[in-house]
């Protein structure tokens, strides 16, 4: 049986070539991705066509009030924890239009 000592050292060694491992492979799979958009003359929005300030369908922006309280005029959304002033009431009795 082996020793912590030449173990330690055996799992800095793969550790090592792991990480020459990965460099080749993505160095790999890089020259073939540039090889396809030289091949296709695809541009950077034909492969990645959410980006440039572009935000993908449904992700953020605003969402208007679903409900008001009448004390204080404060909406909520109906999305996330409810406010106090509505949590376990009725919430018909709030709801805006």
């Amino acid at each position: 049986m082996a020793s912590l000592k030449e173990l330690l050292l055996q799992q800095k060694e793969l550790a090592a070539q792991i990480e020459a491992a990965r460099k080749r492979e993505i160095s790999d799979a890089v020259q073939q991705v540039r090889a396809l958009v030289a091949e296709h003359g695809l541009s950077v929005e034909d492969v990645f066509p959410n980006r440039r300030g572009r935000k993908a369908a449904g992700a953020g922006g605003k969402v208007a009030p679903k409900y008001r309280d009448p004390a204080t005029g404060t909406t909520w959304t109906g999305r996330g924890k409810p406010p106090r002033w509505i949590e376990g009431k009725d919430r018909a009795q709030f709801a805006i239009g």
